[in-house]
C-alpha cells in the first residue's frame, strides 16, 4: 500500500530512466527532442518530490512508528491500528495540495502524535481535518470550523482550540445579553401602548361648559401627540416582531454518572504470574498486577506492546498462556473496547440500549434521554445510520446502564464530541472503583490523575515521574 501511494512517481521514474537510455544512444538529431521530454519529466519528478522519495518514505514512516514492516507487505495482514497508521502514511506521502483528515490521532502514541503535529505544522499544502484532541488542535490549527447545531450552518472562528472556546463562551454571552435587551424593549413597547391608549381615553373626559373651546383644543393635540406615540411604538414593535433574536436555546445537557454499589473487598483483581504470546512474539512474561478499590491506573506507551491485549484478560476475552487472573465475587466489570462492535446494525438505538435489562420500555426512554447523548428523534434510528460517534455514546450509555463497579477503558477519548468528552472525564473523576484506562489523549490524562504504567519488555512498570510526564505530554 505505501509503494501504491508513490505508484505515479515510480512511474515518473521508469520514464525517465528509458529516456536516459535512448538519449545514450540517439543521434543529434533525435538527442534533443529527447532531452526536452527529459527535462519536461524532470520538472514534474521534481515538483512532486520525487528527488526526495525515498528519504520522505523513511521520514514519515518512522514517524508513525511504522518503520518495522516490509514496504511489500500485504496491507490485509496488519492490526487496525497497523492499518489506520499506514493509511495516514499513503496520504501523507501522496503530498496533496488539500490534505484531508479524520480524527488523524487515533491509533498513534505520543511520539508520533509530536512528529505528525510537527509535520502538519510545516506542510506546504492546506490541512482540512476533524479531530477531538484538544491538545493537538491548540498546536496545529490557525482556524476552526463549526456545524452549528442550531442553524445547522458553517462557523469560522480565527484561532486554535483555546481560540474557539473563548469566542464560543463571548458569542453565547453576547447573544442571551441582547435577546435580555430585546425582550426589555418589547415589554416597554408594549407598556408604552398600553399606557398611551389609557392617556386617550382620560383626555376625553368632560369640563365644565365655559372650557369648552379650551378643552377640543388641547384634547386635540394631546390625541395627536398620544397618537404618534403609539403608532410609533406599535411600529417598532413590528419590526421586532418582524426579525426576533431567537431564545438562545438550552444546551443538550450530558448527565454521565456512574450509579454503581461499591465493592467491599479490599481485593478486586490479581493477575499472577502471566504469559501471553502471539506466534513469535511474546508479550507479557510473568506480568503480575493488584487491583484494589482505590486502584486508578492510566496504562500508556507505544502501540503494539499489549495494552489492549492486557485489558481483554482481564475482561475474560482473551486467556493467557499460563498464569491466572482471579477476580472478586460481586465485581461487576464495564469494559469499553477500542472500536465500536455492534453484531446487529438493523436494530435500533432504544433496542441496543435495552437489551437483557428488566424494565417499561418508558423507563429506559427516559433514562436513555436523561444521559444527554441522544435526543428523541435520535433513539429509533437503527444503529447502521449512526455516525462513528453517535455509536461511541451508545456503548458509554450501555456501559452507564450496565452499573459496573470496575471500569475497563480502552481510549475512551476516541470520536465522541468535545461536550460528552468533558462529561465523561467528569464522571470518571467521581467514579469510586477501581479504573484502567489506555488513552494517548494528553489533556484526558492530565485531568485523569492516579498513576501511570507502561508496558516494558513484558512486565508493568509505573512511572515514577508521573507528574512530570502528564505535563510534558500536555504542552
Amino acid at each position: 500500500m505505501i509503494l501504491a501511494s508513490v505508484g505515479n512517481l515510480k512511474l515518473l521514474e521508469e520514464q525517465m530512466h528509458a529516456l536516459e537510455a535512448a538519449m545514450a544512444n540517439a543521434d543529434a538529431e533525435q538527442l534533443s527532442s529527447l532531452m526536452d521530454e527529459y527535462a519536461t519529466l524532470s520538472t514534474r519528478f521534481q515538483d512532486r518530490g520525487g528527488y526526495e522519495l525515498d528519504y520522505k518514505i523513511d521520514l514519515i514512516m518512522a514517524g508513525l512508528r511504522l518503520n518495522y514492516l516490509e514496504r511489500t507487505r500485504a496491507i490485509e495482514t496488519l492490526s487496525g491500528g497497523e492499518k489506520a497508521r499506514v493509511g495516514l502514511a499513503t496520504l501523507l506521502l501522496s503530498s496533496p495540495e488539500i490534505l484531508l483528515l479524520d480524527e488523524p490521532t487515533n491509533h498513534l502514541d505520543f511520539v508520533s502524535m509530536e512528529w505528525l503535529e510537527n509535520y502538519l505544522s510545516s506542510y506546504q499544502g492546506a490541512v482540512v481535518m476533524v479531530s477531538h484532541d484538544r491538545q493537538f488542535l491548540n498546536k496545529t490549527v490557525n482556524t476552526m470550523f463549526e456545524i452549528d447545531e442550531y442553524s445547522h450552518q458553517l462557523k469560522v472562528y480565527i484561532g486554535n482550540y483555546d481560540a474557539y472556546i473563548a469566542a464560543k463562551q463571548a458569542e453565547r454571552k453576547r447573544w442571551e445579553n441582547e435577546y435580555e435587551q430585546q425582550q426589555e424593549e418589547i415589554k416597554e413597547l408594549q407598556k408604552r401602548i398600553r399606557t398611551s391608549g389609557r392617556q386617550v381615553g382620560h383626555s376625553n373626559r368632560g369640563t365644565r361648559d365655559n372650557d369648552k373651546y379650551a378643552r377640543y383644543f388641547f384634547s386635540q393635540n394631546v390625541e395627536s401627540a398620544v397618537a404618534r406615540n403609539v403608532r410609533a411604538a406599535q411600529m417598532q414593535l413590528e419590526r421586532i416582531e418582524a426579525d426576533p433574536i431567537p431564545r438562545p436555546p438550552e444546551p443538550l445537557q450530558v448527565n454521565s454518572q456512574f450509579q454503581a454499589e461499591p465493592l467491599q473487598s479490599q481485593l478486586i483483581i490479581q493477575l499472577e504470574q502471566i504469559n501471553k504470546s502471539f506466534g513469535q512474539r511474546e508479550l507479557f512474561k510473568q506480568l503480575n498486577l493488584t487491583i484494589e478499590p482505590q486502584t486508578r491506573i492510566m496504562l500508556t506507551g507505544p502501540n503494539g506492546m499489549g495494552k489492549t491485549t492486557l485489558l481483554k484478560l482481564i475482561n475474560g476475552d482473551e486467556s493467557p498462556d499460563s498464569g491466572s487472573v482471579q477476580i472478586v465475587e460481586g465485581a461487576r466489570i464495564g469494559y469499553l473496547a477500542q472500536e465500536s462492535v455492534f453484531p446487529d446494525l438493523e436494530k435500533t438505538v432504544l433496542e441496543v440500549y435495552k437489551y437483557d435489562q428488566i424494565g417499561y420500555e418508558g423507563e429506559f426512554i427516559g433514562r436513555l434521554l436523561g444521559y444527554g447523548f441522544f435526543r428523541l428523534e435520535d433513539i429509533h434510528k437503527k444503529v447502521g445510520q449512526l455516525s462513528i460517534g453517535q455509536r461511541r455514546k451508545l456503548e458509554i450509555a450501555c456501559l452507564l446502564a450496565a452499573r459496573p463497579n470496575v471500569l475497563l477503558l480502552d481510549e475512551p477519548t476516541n470520536y465522541i464530541s468535545l461536550d460528552v468528552l468533558e462529561a465523561v472525564e467528569t464522571a470518571l473523576l467521581h467514579f469510586s472503583g477501581p479504573i484502567i484506562v489506555i488513552s494517548h489523549d494528553r489533556w484526558f490524562i492530565q485531568r485523569f490523575g492516579g498513576t501511570i504504567w507502561q508496558l516494558v519488555d513484558g512486565h508493568l512498570k509505573q512511572r515514577a515521574e508521573d507528574e512530570q510526564l502528564t505535563r510534558s505530554s500536555a504542552e
